[in-house]
């Protein structure tokens, strides 16, 4: 028995089929499900009592929306008084979560409020994890329901759901713009302009549609952005905007000192925190990182139009060129698996790519607990590996050898 006929079953990965990646799936999520059950029951007092009370971010944004809702938007950017609306809903003497979204975003906060806090994160999980999963389900284009176990199962999801974020709404966005860009330009850039409640996540999209020519998508996403800026003046007014870039101001300490944990980071700059170096330094590294990451996915999108692994570069990118995304963000990762997988079932898989694929998952899975105990950033290690399969598969068009096909020779049958 050689070396190579160890390698070769991994490197092509054929026995990963549908039927093992759900069956394993289905065995992670199972644990998965029990471990949030014991989380959420010792939070809860069920084994001892709790000295630290915790509260998710979702009061963050419950807290904003009852302020926007009483008639004071302006003092959802006011740490006292939104604290103090916090606590009206969690537990006595929890943490208070930030809140330095932009006023566009108290749209869907002041929405919410209507509804009973439990209720209304229980309405945003659902609603957001089903247009997320609507989004996955057309960029696979997969049937039933298996499918969903996979996804399910990436750690992301279940820090977005204990967490009450709003990864889902985010990756889902993200994804129905890579899904329309082609097809609908005008829509995928209204739909992009509605992500305007992340800003930092859209900062690479303009580079990849100037470089691809997608000047349609464009206008319509500064439409989009525009209208809802201009709503939320005329709704909240301007003062609630001067609140938000105040508090904006001074997000930079919040980050640097430490109380967001750096463990959760999954940035560049999160990595060089993680690690002991100052700001100063982990900052320019982050703008390194960034504009290494613009001159990419602009080459990226000038030479090779209408390849799906372009949508899988500038996720991998966007990630490593922000300067703040923590655990739930990596959600957006499943965006580009899914892109990964529909070109590698038309074209072919490249060698080891599955593998890369499925060792996604428990690398997730460990991102914090590395990233507390032996300061390993894993986070932007994922996105970079991620990156470099997009790459890989993009390589024959960015070499200018388009007319071979990317997974050709290499075929190893499609998974999902």
């Amino acid at each position: 028995m050689t070396l190579s006929s160890l390698i070769d079953p991994l490197r092509r990965a054929a026995w990963l089929d549908r039927d093992r990646i759900v069956a394993w799936a289905s065995a992670l999520l199972a644990i998965e499900l029990a471990f949030a059950v014991f989380i959420a029951l010792w939070q809860h007092g069920a084994f001892f009592v709790v000295e630290n009370p915790t509260s998710s971010d979702f009061v963050s944004f419950f807290a904003a929306g009852k302020l926007a809702l009483s008639g004071t938007p302006a003092l959802a950017y006011d740490q006292a008084a939104h604290y103090a609306v916090q606590q009206q809903s969690s537990a006595p003497g929890a943490p208070y979560q930030f809140f330095f979204y932009p006023p566009v975003f108290l749209f869907l906060c002041a929405g919410l409020t209507v509804l009973p806090y439990f209720l209304a994160y229980a309405a945003f999980q659902i609603a957001s994890l089903g247009f997320f999963l609507w989004v996955m389900r057309a960029i696979l284009q997969e049937s039933g329901r298996a499918w969903t176990l996979p996804v399910l199962a990436f750690p992301a999801v279940f820090w977005t759901i204990g967490l009450g974020q709003n990864a889902f709404l985010t990756a889902g966005l993200f994804g129905a713009f890579t899904l329309m860009l082609d097809r609908r330009p005008v829509l995928a850039g209204i739909v992009l302009g509605l992500l305007c409640y992340k800003p930092h996540f859209g900062m690479l999209v303009p580079v990849a549609l100037l470089a691809g020519g997608y000047w349609r998508c464009f206008l319509g996403a500064a439409v989009s952005v525009i209208a809802l800026v201009g709503l939320s003046v005329a709704l909240f007014g301007w003062e609630t905007w001067q609140a938000y870039l105040q508090a904006f101001s001074g997000s930079g300490q919040v980050y640097q000192s430490g109380r967001i944990d750096l463990a959760g980071m999954i940035t560049v700059f999160g990595a060089m925190r993680l690690n002991g170096f100052s700001a100063e330094l982990a900052y320019a590294m982050q703008g390194a990182s960034a504009v290494a990451m613009a001159a990419l996915v602009a080459l990226v999108w000038r030479r090779c139009p209408g390849q799906p692994a372009r949508f899988v570069s500038l996720v991998a990118a966007t990630l490593l060129a922000v300067p703040l995304a923590l655990l739930y963000d990596q959600v957006l990762l499943l965006v580009a698996g899914a892109w990964l997988i529909r070109d590698g079932r038309a074209s072919g898989f490249l060698g080891w790519e599955k593998v890369a694929l499925l060792a996604a998952y428990p690398l997730d899975l460990l991102l914090w607990p590395l990233g507390t105990g032996w300061h390993l950033p894993l986070g932007p290690l994922l996105s970079l590996a991620v990156l470099a399969l997009a790459l890989r598969r993009l390589s024959p068009f960015l070499l200018g050898r388009s007319a071979t096909a990317p997974g050709a020779g290499l075929a190893v049958g499609a998974t999902s």
